[in-house]
Protein backbone atom coordinates (compact mmCIF):
# COMPACT_ATOMS: atom_id res chain seq x y z
CA UNK A 1 0.00 0.00 0.00
CA UNK A 2 1.31 3.63 -0.17
CA UNK A 3 0.04 7.27 -0.90
CA UNK A 4 -0.60 6.55 -4.79
CA UNK A 5 -2.80 3.69 -3.70
CA UNK A 6 -4.94 5.52 -1.35
CA UNK A 7 -5.61 8.12 -3.39
CA UNK A 8 -6.97 5.51 -6.59
CA UNK A 9 -8.89 3.87 -3.78
CA UNK A 10 -10.61 7.40 -2.73
CA UNK A 11 -10.61 8.11 -6.54
CA UNK A 12 -12.89 4.88 -7.02
CA UNK A 13 -14.69 5.14 -4.47
CA UNK A 14 -15.89 8.68 -5.57
CA UNK A 15 -16.88 7.13 -8.75
CA UNK A 16 -18.59 4.35 -7.86
CA UNK A 17 -20.74 6.99 -5.25
CA UNK A 18 -21.15 9.60 -7.66
CA UNK A 19 -19.47 11.98 -5.79
CA UNK A 20 -17.13 14.64 -8.11
CA UNK A 21 -13.41 13.94 -8.47
CA UNK A 22 -11.74 15.25 -5.67
CA UNK A 23 -14.60 15.81 -3.01
CA UNK A 24 -12.68 13.69 -0.61
CA UNK A 25 -10.10 15.54 1.18
CA UNK A 26 -7.46 12.71 2.43
CA UNK A 27 -5.80 13.10 5.99
CA UNK A 28 -2.37 11.57 5.65
CA UNK A 29 -2.17 10.45 9.91
CA UNK A 30 1.27 10.93 10.31
CA UNK A 31 1.26 10.44 14.35
CA UNK A 32 4.01 8.72 15.93
CA UNK A 33 6.02 7.69 12.44
CA UNK A 34 9.58 8.38 11.74
CA UNK A 35 10.10 11.23 10.35
CA UNK A 36 11.55 9.74 7.30
CA UNK A 37 8.20 8.40 6.08
CA UNK A 38 6.13 11.37 6.52
CA UNK A 39 8.95 13.12 5.01
CA UNK A 40 8.98 10.49 1.84
CA UNK A 41 4.84 11.37 1.85
CA UNK A 42 5.72 15.21 1.77
CA UNK A 43 7.99 14.86 -1.39
CA UNK A 44 5.56 13.15 -3.04
CA UNK A 45 3.33 16.57 -2.85
CA UNK A 46 0.78 15.41 -0.20
CA UNK A 47 -0.45 18.45 2.11
CA UNK A 48 -2.77 17.83 4.52
CA UNK A 49 -2.00 15.82 7.59
CA UNK A 50 -3.46 14.49 11.21
CA UNK A 51 -1.46 14.31 14.64
CA UNK A 52 -3.26 13.43 17.73
CA UNK A 53 -0.88 14.55 20.16
CA UNK A 54 -0.56 18.47 20.19
CA UNK A 55 3.24 18.28 21.56
CA UNK A 56 4.65 15.92 18.96
CA UNK A 57 2.92 18.31 16.34
CA UNK A 58 4.88 21.19 17.83
CA UNK A 59 8.10 19.29 17.97
CA UNK A 60 7.75 18.41 14.33
CA UNK A 61 5.49 20.39 12.00
CA UNK A 62 7.34 24.06 12.40
CA UNK A 63 10.40 22.83 10.29
CA UNK A 64 8.66 20.70 8.02
CA UNK A 65 5.81 24.26 7.39
CA UNK A 66 9.26 25.66 6.14
CA UNK A 67 10.72 23.43 4.08
CA UNK A 68 7.33 22.23 2.47
CA UNK A 69 5.11 25.29 1.84
CA UNK A 70 1.42 24.54 2.13
CA UNK A 71 1.26 22.08 4.56
CA UNK A 72 -2.04 22.19 6.45
CA UNK A 73 -2.06 19.85 9.59
CA UNK A 74 -5.50 18.89 11.49
CA UNK A 75 -5.73 18.35 15.11
CA UNK A 76 -7.56 14.33 15.05
CA UNK A 77 -6.95 13.39 18.93
CA UNK A 78 -8.55 14.10 22.08
CA UNK A 79 -7.61 17.47 23.48
CA UNK A 80 -7.19 18.20 26.88
CA UNK A 81 -8.33 22.33 27.79
CA UNK A 82 -4.66 22.97 28.96
CA UNK A 83 -3.83 22.42 25.33
CA UNK A 84 -6.01 23.87 23.40
CA UNK A 85 -4.22 27.38 23.56
CA UNK A 86 -1.10 25.76 21.81
CA UNK A 87 -3.78 23.76 20.05
CA UNK A 88 -5.11 26.76 18.04
CA UNK A 89 -1.85 27.84 17.41
CA UNK A 90 -0.37 24.65 15.52
CA UNK A 91 -3.85 23.70 14.12
CA UNK A 92 -5.94 24.48 10.68
CA UNK A 93 -8.41 22.09 11.89
CA UNK A 94 -9.26 20.21 15.17
CA UNK A 95 -11.82 17.08 14.71
CA UNK A 96 -12.64 16.64 18.48
CA UNK A 97 -14.74 19.01 20.10
CA UNK A 98 -16.88 16.63 22.53
CA UNK A 99 -17.71 18.51 25.18
CA UNK A 100 -19.09 21.65 26.75
CA UNK A 101 -15.60 23.04 29.03
CA UNK A 102 -13.54 22.35 25.40
CA UNK A 103 -16.36 24.92 23.67
CA UNK A 104 -16.34 27.47 25.94
CA UNK A 105 -11.96 27.22 26.27
CA UNK A 106 -11.92 27.67 22.46
CA UNK A 107 -14.40 30.34 22.45
CA UNK A 108 -12.40 32.10 24.49
CA UNK A 109 -9.52 32.03 22.77
CA UNK A 110 -10.92 32.45 19.58
CA UNK A 111 -12.31 35.84 21.18
CA UNK A 112 -8.73 36.51 22.10
CA UNK A 113 -7.07 35.84 18.85
CA UNK A 114 -9.88 36.70 16.56
CA UNK A 115 -9.70 33.93 14.66
CA UNK A 116 -10.25 30.10 15.07
CA UNK A 117 -9.26 26.84 13.53
CA UNK A 118 -12.05 25.04 11.76
CA UNK A 119 -13.69 22.79 14.05
CA UNK A 120 -15.44 19.34 13.83
CA UNK A 121 -17.93 18.13 16.28
CA UNK A 122 -16.90 14.12 17.58
CA UNK A 123 -20.06 12.46 17.92
CA UNK A 124 -19.89 9.01 19.96
CA UNK A 125 -22.44 7.52 17.77
CA UNK A 126 -21.71 3.84 19.22
CA UNK A 127 -22.68 5.81 23.11
CA UNK A 128 -19.71 4.11 23.79
CA UNK A 129 -18.75 4.82 27.84
CA UNK A 130 -15.01 4.66 27.29
CA UNK A 131 -15.20 6.99 24.06
CA UNK A 132 -15.03 10.44 23.87
CA UNK A 133 -17.76 12.77 21.97
CA UNK A 134 -21.31 13.89 22.31
CA UNK A 135 -23.96 11.83 22.44
CA UNK A 136 -26.32 11.92 19.72
CA UNK A 137 -29.49 12.98 21.57
CA UNK A 138 -27.29 15.94 22.69
CA UNK A 139 -25.97 17.10 19.48
CA UNK A 140 -28.37 19.45 18.32
CA UNK A 141 -28.49 21.35 21.72
CA UNK A 142 -24.95 21.42 21.64
CA UNK A 143 -24.08 23.11 17.81
CA UNK A 144 -26.57 25.55 18.85
CA UNK A 145 -24.67 26.37 22.23
CA UNK A 146 -21.50 26.00 19.73
CA UNK A 147 -22.92 28.64 17.35
CA UNK A 148 -23.47 30.90 19.80
CA UNK A 149 -20.06 31.34 20.86
CA UNK A 150 -19.29 32.34 17.11
CA UNK A 151 -17.14 29.20 16.89
CA UNK A 152 -16.73 28.05 13.38
CA UNK A 153 -18.18 24.57 13.50
CA UNK A 154 -17.90 23.12 9.67
CA UNK A 155 -19.02 19.40 10.38
CA UNK A 156 -18.62 16.44 12.03
CA UNK A 157 -16.54 13.46 13.07
CA UNK A 158 -17.01 10.13 14.58
CA UNK A 159 -15.28 6.61 14.81
CA UNK A 160 -17.59 4.05 14.88
CA UNK A 161 -17.43 0.98 17.46
CA UNK A 162 -14.56 -1.85 15.98
CA UNK A 163 -16.77 -4.47 16.63
CA UNK A 164 -19.52 -2.98 14.34
CA UNK A 165 -20.44 -2.20 10.74
CA UNK A 166 -18.92 1.02 10.47
CA UNK A 167 -21.95 1.69 7.67
CA UNK A 168 -24.60 2.47 9.68
CA UNK A 169 -22.66 4.74 11.54
CA UNK A 170 -21.38 6.85 8.97
CA UNK A 171 -25.58 7.24 7.74
CA UNK A 172 -26.77 8.62 10.87
CA UNK A 173 -23.78 11.05 10.80
CA UNK A 174 -24.53 12.38 7.81
CA UNK A 175 -28.24 12.83 8.58
CA UNK A 176 -27.21 14.89 11.59
CA UNK A 177 -24.72 16.82 9.48
CA UNK A 178 -27.20 17.41 7.23
CA UNK A 179 -30.12 18.26 9.87
CA UNK A 180 -27.81 20.60 11.59
CA UNK A 181 -26.57 22.46 8.17
CA UNK A 182 -23.56 21.45 8.33
CA UNK A 183 -21.10 20.03 5.14
CA UNK A 184 -17.77 18.53 6.86
CA UNK A 185 -18.23 14.94 7.45
CA UNK A 186 -14.38 13.43 9.03
CA UNK A 187 -15.22 9.91 8.93
CA UNK A 188 -13.69 6.89 7.92
CA UNK A 189 -10.15 5.13 8.28
CA UNK A 190 -7.54 2.72 6.65
CA UNK A 191 -10.10 -0.29 7.05
CA UNK A 192 -13.57 1.96 6.01
CA UNK A 193 -13.35 4.63 4.46
CA UNK A 194 -14.65 3.94 0.96
CA UNK A 195 -17.85 2.98 2.64
CA UNK A 196 -17.58 6.31 4.45
CA UNK A 197 -17.11 7.87 1.47
CA UNK A 198 -20.27 6.43 -0.09
CA UNK A 199 -21.95 7.72 3.21
CA UNK A 200 -20.90 11.26 2.39
CA UNK A 201 -17.50 11.30 3.84
CA UNK A 202 -15.45 14.81 3.16
CA UNK A 203 -12.37 13.89 4.76
CA UNK A 204 -10.83 10.10 5.41
CA UNK A 205 -8.05 9.82 8.30
CA UNK A 206 -5.40 7.15 6.71
CA UNK A 207 -2.24 6.53 8.76
CA UNK A 208 -0.97 3.09 8.37
CA UNK A 209 -2.08 2.40 4.46
CA UNK A 210 0.14 5.08 3.54
CA UNK A 211 3.32 5.02 5.78
CA UNK A 212 3.01 1.57 7.38
CA UNK A 213 2.43 0.35 10.73
CA UNK A 214 3.25 2.65 13.81
CA UNK A 215 5.68 1.19 16.64
CA UNK A 216 4.79 2.97 19.54
CA UNK A 217 7.96 1.15 21.58
CA UNK A 218 9.64 3.98 21.87
CA UNK A 219 6.84 6.87 22.25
Amino acid sequence: MGLRDIRERIAEAERQAGRAPGSVKLIAVSKVQPAERVEAVLREGHRLFGENYVQEAQGKWPAWREEFPGCEVHMIGPLQSNKAKLAVELFEAIHTLDRPSLAKKLGSLAQARGASPDLFIQVNTGREPQKAGVLPEDLDAFVADTRAMDLPVVGLMCIPPEAEDPAPHFATLAEMAARNGLDGLSMGMSSDFEAAIAAGATHVRVGSAIFGARDYSGS
